[in-house]
């Protein structure tokens, strides 16, 4: 038989997460950078008028970069915890784990150029 949910324990978790993402805008340089990235990409998006569906893609994307990069510094932060010695293998842990957020965030510039350049080019002509 299940458990009925818990709606306080879930509203804590909420709670929780909020905090997670307060600090992660708040205390790290990259996202602080994507969070400005996003923000650009938000006006360029009103500006242009984009359609539902490339307002989907564009959301998307942008929470793609802000979990991997929300991954990245957990992993980066656990890995600290663990050792603040040189590690071989906690060296490579970081170092693929920043891998996934630039493997995102060029992704995100190649849709972005998709939806934004012909916009852009129609306005040049």
């Amino acid at each position: 038989m299940t458990q009925p949910i818990n709606i306080r324990k879930a509203l804590k978790s909420f709670r929780y997460a909020g905090v997670g993402i307060y600090d992660l805008f708040r205390q790290e340089n990259n996202a602080k950078i994507h969070l400005l990235a996003a923000g650009l990409i938000v006006i360029a998006g009103i500006s242009f008028k984009l359609s539902a569906t490339e307002w989907c893609i564009i959301t998307i994307q942008i929470a793609l970069v802000w979990s991997a990069e929300a991954f990245n510094t957990a992993i980066e932060k656990l890995a600290d915890t663990v050792t603040t010695d040189y590690h071989p293998s906690i060296k490579i842990v970081k170092d693929v784990a920043a891998a996934g957020v630039l493997i995102l965030a060029i992704s995100a510039v190649v849709v972005a150029g998709f939806i934004f350049f012909p916009k852009i080019w129609e306005c040049l002509n």
